[in-house]
């Protein structure tokens, strides 16, 4: 047998072994993906799951699949055009940092990559946050994260968190966003886990009130965007200042509230 024949015979049994590899690979994507699927209907709501990045399937669904309580809660209404909201909701840093700045309440968030934030909401509450999917009206989240309280110990879990959004008119012609968040969490603690029948009114009870909560501090910041526009922005720009691209979509819209159909002539007030 020639050298030139033992290479192209070797050429092609390396070929073969690509191409069976890439088949099972392929096999075994099409085979996870179908048993990931996820149901597009949620507490009544209907969602684009098949849109979802098929890398993050298996995990979401691990948590719908085996949720130890799943909540719904809403439409509840925000008090803020569809414009500065989904603004807020891609930038959960600014929105902590205004809700702190106005009083409004002890958030706080710092990005941690692309669509990726840690947050803490200053009752025993924090974790990381990651956007697996977006649109116009629809958005789903994973959530890492640890709960402490007086009523449940250190706890840590997973959740997938579902948003609808839908853009309203208020009687007054002023937009606003109404809001439905439907959340599956699954706990990590093994002994937890094991009392889920005892603890499940509890904890679905502590999920509920932080995602209410959450939209109606949005809404009581979006309350005072209307109200005190001028006050919004001092705050922005009282030192340390947001960055300049915020305070000029600041600057814009909190101008238009006042002026609608001008934007842009707002000045902070002088301290």
């Amino acid at each position: 047998m020639s050298a030139g024949w033992q290479l192209q015979r070797g050429r092609a049994w390396k070929t073969f072994v690509v191409v069976i590899g890439l088949g099972a690979i392929t096999h075994a994507s099409l085979g996870q993906s179908e048993n990931c699927a996820m149901s597009s209907h949620h507490a009544g709501v209907m969602f684009p799951v098949e849109r979802v990045d098929p890398s993050w399937a298996c995990r979401l669904q691990a948590i719908i699949s085996n949720y130890t309580t799943a909540n719904a809660v809403g439409p509840i209404r925000a008090a803020l055009s569809e414009s500065m909201y989904e603004y807020l909701l891609d930038r959960p840093p600014l929105a902590a940092a205004l809700i702190n700045r106005l009083d409004l309440g002890l958030y706080k968030s710092e990005a941690r990559g692309q669509g990726r934030f840690w947050g803490n909401d200053g009752e025993g509450t924090e974790g990381i946050v990651q956007l697996v999917y977006k649109d116009g009206t629809s958005r789903i989240y994973y959530l890492e994260g640890s709960h402490d309280s007086r009523l449940l110990p250190h706890i840590t879990g997973k959740a997938v968190v579902f948003l609808k959004m839908n853009a309203v008119r208020e009687a007054d012609g002023i937009g606003a966003m109404d809001s439905t968040m439907i959340a599956y969490t699954r706990l990590d603690n093994r002994i937890l886990s094991g009392l889920v029948s005892l603890l499940r009114p509890l904890i679905g009870g502590t999920v509920t009130g932080k995602l209410q909560k959450g939209v109606e501090t949005v809404n009581r910041l979006g309350q005072v965007m209307r109200r005190h526009p001028e006050r919004v922005l001092f705050e922005a720009m009282d030192p340390p200042a947001f960055p300049n691209d915020e305070v000029a979509f600041l600057k814009g819209t909190l101008g238009s509230l006042q002026n609608p159909g001008k934007a842009g002539h707002l000045n902070p007030p002088i301290p």
